[in-house]
């Protein structure tokens, strides 16, 4: 009931945001927001999965055609309102770093890294097994890194941390520098949240 009413509560900012794309051309959005071209309308990829913009409605919908639910609809409508086309920028930022994240960042960590590691079981293998599946780019950093083009313009990193027999494994989530221009933090949380979980699951399923 209460998952309902949340639902509920997002439906006029959906609206809202539906009626300021629709003063917009669909070839500025695809240009801005580094989008795809689709019979229906306009196609992105979200964390590995890909997704319609029917246009003009523009409402977000699986590539079956079923109507995503509302958290996800004001999701990418948001990054539709907010791109402007900039580049990433290759410069990484932690949560905390981003617009009012040192509020949240404990938060944050508790359902991104912490529970990544902890549904891997401290397996880097795993981790890496995941990341390789989902599409993601060696980067540098900890003792494994990934980088995923979380959206088209805004990549996101994982970094792993094997630890010792001081510290436990430890894993946690990055932003490009770009992320801002896209979506707010409180967006940028959810793509965060959604990219650690496909890593679980494609982590955890040995087939």
């Amino acid at each position: 009931m209460a998952r309902e009413s949340w639902r509920s509560s997002l439906r006029p900012r959906i609206a809202e945001t539906r009626a300021a794309l629709a003063q917009a051309t669909r070839d500025s959005l695809i240009q801005r927001g580094g989008l795809d071209l689709h019979p229906l309308g306009i196609a992105l990829d979200l964390v590995g999965k890909r997704y319609v913009i029917r246009w003009p409605e523009l409402v977000v919908e699986e590539v079956s055609g079923e109507e995503c639910p509302e958290e996800l609809q004001a999701l990418v409508l948001d990054y539709l309102a907010r791109a402007d086309g900039s580049p990433p920028s290759g410069r990484w930022l932690g949560f905390r770093e981003l617009p009012h994240g040192d509020f949240y960042w404990r938060a944050f960590q508790g359902y991104t890294g912490d529970d990544l590691v902890r549904c891997l079981n401290g397996d880097t293998a795993s981790f890496r097994r995941g990341a390789e599946r989902l599409g993601g780019r060696p980067v540098p950093m900890g003792d494994a890194a990934y980088a995923f083009r979380a959206l088209p313009n805004v990549p996101l990193a994982v970094v792993w941390w094997e630890g010792d027999e001081e510290f436990p494994p430890r894993a946690t989530v990055l932003f490009d520098a770009v992320a801002p221009r896209y979506l707010p933090t409180e967006g940028l949380a959810i793509v965060g949240r959604m990219l650690c979980r496909r890593l679980i699951k494609l982590g955890t399923d040995e087939g």
